[in-house]
């Protein structure tokens, strides 16, 4: 199973960017998918989740501001930010988890904003 991390970048504060992660090598839906991020010098920490059932949770640092959301015929999950700020600066990881309790991550793709 892999999972492939995409679309990060350099944006302003205010700016917006859409995470893509696209999980291969599975032939079921992975039950819960989320996003995590680590800043420099920082814990990894949760940022949103989503479940086949499409229940999500979402950090309440980013809320009202980000939006996860899965396409399961396409195997992507996305995270769409918006309203983005420097303190948003880390390196955003998807991560898969099945029923199974198997739990998968993809590589990390960078996030910069800056002020």
């Amino acid at each position: 199973v892999q999972l492939q991390a995409s679309g990060g970048g350099l944006v302003q504060a205010g700016g917006s960017l859409k995470l893509s992660c696209k999980i291969s090598g599975i032939n079921f839906n992975i039950y819960r998918m989320g996003w995590y991020r680590q800043a420099p010098g920082k814990q990894r920490e949760l940022v949103a989740t989503v479940t086949s059932g499409g229940t999500t949770n979402i950090a309440d640092s980013v809320q009202d501001r980000f939006t996860a959301s899965r396409d399961d015929r396409k195997k992507i999950l996305f995270l769409e930010m918006d309203s983005l700020k420097p303190e948003d600066t880390a390196v955003y990881y998807c991560n898969g988890v099945t029923r199974a309790r198997a739990v998968y991550w993809g590589q990390g793709t960078q996030v910069t904003v800056s002020s």
